[in-house]
């Protein structure tokens, strides 16, 4: 690829947007039709695919095993009462009463044995149930028998009448959720959405390191610094490795929605948030953007401090702890909206973008948002900037000592350098 024109027609170097274009295009084109992009994609999708076929095994195993049950051991009568009552009020009240089931029905004179009947353990009993309508004995472990006295004594209460007197319906009157309710569920989306977008970018961002590394050990990002303004090929590499990553995601996304719509009830559903599902999408999706390229503005920096890959994970690690930091005190600052703490969490670059977007989920307002964008992708070029001077400051300027090295001199004429 020729980066620098010597034609008649087309004098100098290419501008700096142009030359950024040039390198986000070569390295997007070559990662995402590359084999070992294919195999990037699949890697989250095998835990995603894991924990969705574990957690429907879990409920078909949760749904399918036996639930403990007391038995009832007292005269036919009554103890077909007591299951006829049980299942009247489960079905009315729809909560979760311990299920009864009728061990032995009682001749007239003859007395219960609970302690043999415990002993028989038969099916899933937990407990036994004796005496009478009017006094009954439950008989248990001391902590399963405490959690279901009010239930026995309910059930029986209601055994004893010879007929369920019908119940009132009762009108349902709904009104509009307090501000508190609504803080404390959109808290939970906040939650949810802070910790995706940590995820995402944690997982994501060191594609950019190990890039650089790579054409720094061939020698192609020495060529491309002398054909074009670094700047530019550092932000060529921001952008094509984020777009790289926004193919991913989206390539997660519908295989994730797709697992979503099958699992149906199973998923547990989020509240809405303040600005919308569609708003916090697209704000996600600008959030993400900026906090990968702050980060991996970062690791660029990283990358021209480092020689070999073990450089790279002794000078990176710091940064991925600091980062999680940042992201705990995002994550506190998202409980305590319009304080002092939330705007230190909304200033600070690192932590802007997980503090905006836990917002978003919380207060309605969009202009604010706008500004944080500015404010971050102000931080971008400040940072890339710093980045590509350090690198030109340690990279290019020991080539030029090297080369300074394999100087000759000939009596009488110029120097002249070995090649």
């Amino acid at each position: 690829m020729i980066l620098d024109s010597h034609d008649d027609s087309h004098q100098g170097r290419l501008s700096a947007f142009s030359a950024a274009w040039v390198v986000a295009r070569r390295d997007f084109t070559a990662i995402l039709f590359s084999r070992t992009f294919f195999f990037f994609l699949l890697g989250p999708l095998f835990p995603l695919i894991v924990g969705a076929l574990a957690g429907s095994v879990g409920n078909q195993v949760e749904h399918s095993s036996e639930r403990p049950e007391v038995g009832v051991i007292m005269p036919g009568a009554e103890a077909d009462a007591m299951v006829r009552a049980r299942d009247g009020l489960a079905d009315r009240l729809g909560q979760d009463l311990p299920g009864l089931m009728v061990l032995k029905r009682l001749a007239p004179g003859e007395r219960a044995d609970p302690a043999a009947a415990m002993a028989g353990k038969e099916g899933n009993i937990a407990a036994i149930l004796s005496g009478s309508l009017e006094a009954p004995v439950l008989t248990g472990p001391r902590d399963q028998i405490a959690a279901w006295t009010g239930d026995v004594a309910m059930i029986a209460a209601q055994a004893k009448q010879t007929s369920a007197a019908p119940w009132p319906r009762v009108r349902l009157e709904t009104t509009v959720s307090s501000r508190v309710n609504d803080r404390k569920s959109r808290l939970r989306t906040a939650q949810g959405a802070q910790t995706l977008l940590f995820l995402l970018t944690m997982m994501l961002a060191g594609m950019v390191l190990s890039n650089l590394v790579e054409e720094k050990a061939n020698k192609i990002i020495e060529v491309l610094a002398a054909a074009i303004p670094m700047e530019a090929v550092f932000f060529g590499k921001l952008f094509a490795m984020l777009g790289v990553s926004l193919v991913g995601i989206a390539t997660w996304a519908a295989v994730g929605g797709g697992l979503y719509l099958l699992a149906e009830s199973a998923v547990p559903s989020l509240p809405d948030p303040a600005v919308g599902w569609p708003m916090l999408v697209l704000l996600g999706i600008l959030y993400f953007s900026m906090a990968y390229l702050l980060l991996g503005s970062v690791f660029l920096s990283i990358g021209s401090l480092a020689n070999t890959v073990r450089e790279v994970q002794t000078l990176s690690m710091p940064v991925t702890m600091m980062q999680l930091m940042l992201f705990f005190f995002a994550t506190y600052a998202m409980t305590q909206p319009g304080s002092t703490i939330e705007m230190v969490a909304a200033l600070f670059p690192f932590s802007s973008p997980f503090a905006m977007l836990a917002r978003a989920a919380q207060d309605p307002a969009l202009l604010p948002h706008l500004g944080a964008v500015l404010w971050q992708g102000l931080w971008v070029l400040l940072l890339v900037r710093l980045g590509s001077g350090l690198f030109r400051m340690r990279v290019m300027k020991s080539g030029a000592q090297g080369k300074k090295g394999k100087v000759r001199w000939w009596p009488g004429r110029r120097p002249a350098v070995n090649r």
